[in-house]
């Protein structure tokens, strides 16, 4: 373990001037707090707070933030308090610590609910103070570390988080330094044999490409001299999860990453900036279409540079990084940069809440499914963004595949309330119209205009745009809104085969609604109608209701048949294949197609005439209408484990906006979850809504639940559920 003083001996060295009073009580509290205390490798659990300490020390962050990483887990598992905190070292510390604190007290369904709700309360405290998500990714950088001592399940669910989540804010944050080794790292673990084979790769050509890296830096350096520009110049290689997704998603071999290494030259100001890239393009042929201008053009996370990516002397393309040193410091730390070269950072608070953060804060208030959130959590912040100019050339960032309609929302609420068309580069387009990179964009606004229609939830992809969409909708007419919830509900489910009048109108709903929070039926009615929860959430909790009480029925009636038997029947089971029919001699069994059961759902036999038993799901139409007659044919079943074949049909609906290559990324979802496609059918109708029925294999309950779920993500679906 660090000892106390080799720890205050490597801050000092890295901030001369911090705290070290402060700093060595913080120390010697979570020193006191969590003696005893043992993480998974055996060491005392001190050791980790005191990694954490050091890298946001690393990082330049103040003492008030180091402190803070040294208690972060104190309130969470020992009996240190918030309150505690504020009384030995301020409410700033105390505001920061409670930020990183998961949620405790919660009862919360699933994993799932209770990730958003972390993250809710994390961008809360994120609001008032940044540093926040800093210290979060510090914790989140050591225990990632240290992951090979968690247990396989946990290190794969970690590993994914980071990917999905973590990496991504430090990316927002600009901290290369953080995302990258979180990648690496995670990519390590979640795919270890493409990531030791990119390894090789990669080794294999380090001799040949460093000695290119340097010829052109003495190339570059030679030029420079001749112009008297003062400058630094170094080479860098792309960190390994980088190249492994341009492999991987772009279909590229290693020799076709233009940017597997590149070279950076720093110099002092942004006209000498522009004089380097003049003298480079002098030197070598820039390719088309790999120029970007970071400098004119910053990123959202203030990112600054120029890249341009060059043909050598010998045929092979290189990239060549032009910034000044503040850029680079921006580059490397991000919004750490603030602490790390700021005196008083105070007043840049206001500065550093970003705009994306206010947004994200906006959007989730009235957000009540989780899944819901942590998509749209995933469209705004993580995924990739497209830039667009309006007439007058100001630059708007967009998530990419944002519309006309998510322009205009980000313009201003009136302008999105009023739109009724949009131009692009002077040309008429319809407002889903997929915006991209440097198109001009104009709306075209009415006083006349009608205002939003739920159809624009599905056109919208920004959460900016859809909340103010949402809001609008939720003002309207009581009547009208009660009147199209009910009707979305009552579509959504004559889809799904049930009658919409046996499943809206009963006592059910009304117990769902006060289970979602809502006061009555008409408030659920009307939250549906403006998307404020969504209809297959509904659905399902009406469906499972209706399930249970059928269910509940037919077993009833079983039992009341079997008392009136002459004889009573055995519970001996006989095994054959994939289920074990009670007390039939080598029955001919078959697993009935009208309602497909699989491992795990609840099945029962019918001994049919001449055809042997067919086995069906409990929640079957036809098992539920049978006569009281037909019923004493029934018989218990039971999934035989043993004898599983492995492979069942079920068949699956799929409702989505029609677009070209729907079906296409269907097979590939269905491919990279190894489900084979034993049939298919598609159509579409007026209003461009493909419905897709899809038969697949697969070997049970579980992996259905699995396919459902990643059939849900693809771009354009709408529902999806198994027939």
């Amino acid at each position: 373990m660090v000892e106390l003083e080799v720890f205050l001996g490597e801050l000092l060295s890295i901030n001369p001037n911090i705290d070290i009073g402060l700093i060595e009580r913080a120390y010697k509290k979570a020193e006191q707090m969590h003696e005893g205390q043992l993480r998974k490798s055996g060491k005392p659990y001190l050791t980790h707070p005191v990694e954490v300490a050091k890298i946001l020390a690393d990082l330049g962050m103040d003492e008030r933030t180091i402190v803070a990483g040294l208690l972060h887990d104190a309130v969470e598992d020992t009996p240190y308090s918030l309150d505690d905190i504020k009384n030995d070292f301020g409410d700033d510390v105390a505001l920061l610590v409670g930020g990183v604190t998961k949620l405790g007290s919660l009862s919360l369904d699933s994993r799932e609910e209770r990730q958003a709700e972390n993250l809710r309360k994390m961008f809360l405290a994120m609001s008032k103070d940044i540093r926040v998500l800093i210290i979060k990714l510090a914790d989140r950088l050591h225990n990632l570390r240290t992951i090979n001592y968690m247990n396989k399940a946990q290190i794969a669910e970690k590993c994914r988080e980071t990917l999905e989540i973590y990496a991504p804010l430090a990316s927002r944050l600009g901290i290369y330094t953080i995302k990258f080794e979180l990648e690496d790292i995670a990519l390590k673990y979640l795919d270890p044999e493409n990531y030791y084979k990119l390894v090789e790769l990669v080794k294999a050509k380090r001799d040949e490409r460093q000695a290119d890296i340097n010829k052109t830096t003495e190339d570059i350096k030679a030029a420079l001299d001749e112009i008297d520009i003062k400058y630094e110049i170094s080479g860098r290689s792309k960190h390994f999860y980088s190249i492994y997704t341009k492999m991987k998603y772009q279909h590229k071999s290693l020799e076709e990453i233009f940017d597997l290494t590149a070279v950076r030259v720093i110099v002092d100001s942004v006209k000498d900036c522009y004089s380097v890239l003049g003298t480079v393009h002098t030197l070598w042929k820039p390719i088309p279409g790999r120029f970007k201008d970071y400098v004119a053009m910053p990123k959202p996370n203030r990112y600054q540079s120029i890249h341009t990516t060059v043909i050598g002397e010998k045929g092979q393309p290189f990239e060549i990084q032009i910034r000044t040193k503040a850029m680079h410091r921006i580059a490397e730390y991000g919004i750490a940069a603030h602490w790390k070269y700021k005196e008083g950072v105070s007043g840049d608070q206001e500065e550093v809440k970003l705009a994306w953060l206010r947004q994200t804060l906006e959007w989730n208030k009235d957000m009540n499914d989780p899944r819901e959130f942590m998509e749209t959590l995933r469209v705004d912040l993580f995924a990739s963004q497209v830039f667009v100019f309006t007439p007058k050339g100001n630059v708007i960032e967009l998530p990419a595949g944002s519309t006309p309609l998510d322009f205009a929302f980000k313009i201003h609420t009136d302008i999105g309330l009023k739109c009724v068309g949009a131009k692009v580069n002077a040309k008429m387009v319809p407002i889903d119209y997929r915006l991209d990179n440097g198109e001009i964009v104009e709306i075209i606004t009415s006083n006349n205009s009608s205002g939003p229609s739920i159809d624009w939830l599905q056109i919208a992809k920004s959460s900016n745009a859809k909340s103010k969409i949402r809001s609008w909708l939720k003002k309207q007419d009581r009547t009208q809104n009660i009147e199209r919830g009910k009707e979305m509900l009552e579509k959504s489910a004559r889809r799904k085969g049930f009658d919409p009048h046996d499943l809206v109108r009963n006592a059910w709903l009304v117990k769902i609604a006060r289970s979602m929070n809502y006061a009555s039926t008409n408030e659920l009615f009307t939250s549906i109608s403006y998307g404020g929860v969504l209809v297959s959430k509904v659905l399902s909790a009406l469906v499972e209701h209706y399930e249970e009480e059928k269910s509940v029925t037919a077993a009833d009636k079983d039992a009341e048949l079997l008392k009136k038997a002459d004889k009573p029947r055995k519970r001996s089971f006989v095994s054959d294949g994939a289920v074990r029919i009670e007390g039939v001699e080598n029955p001919l069994v078959h697993l009935a197609r009208c309602c497909s059961p699989l491992p795990g759902d609840t099945i029962i036999g019918f001994i049919t005439k001449g055809n042997g038993v067919s086995v069906h799901r409990r929640d079957c139409p036809n098992i539920l209408s049978l006569s009281d007659e037909n019923r004493q044919r029934l018989l218990d079943v039971e999934w035989n484990d043993e004898g599983s074949r492995g492979a069942y049909d079920a068949d699956f609906s799929i409702v989505a906006e029609d677009r070209k290559g729907l079906f296409s990324d269907i097979s590939r979802k269905c491919a990279d979850m190894d489900v084979n496609i034993s049939g298919a059918k598609l159509s579409t109708d007026e209003d461009g809504i493909a419905r897709t029925q899809l038969t697949l294999s697969i070997s049970g309950k579980q992996q259905m639940e699995k396919v459902l779920r990643s059939l849900r993500q693809i771009e354009s679906v709408r529902e999806v559920y198994r027939a």
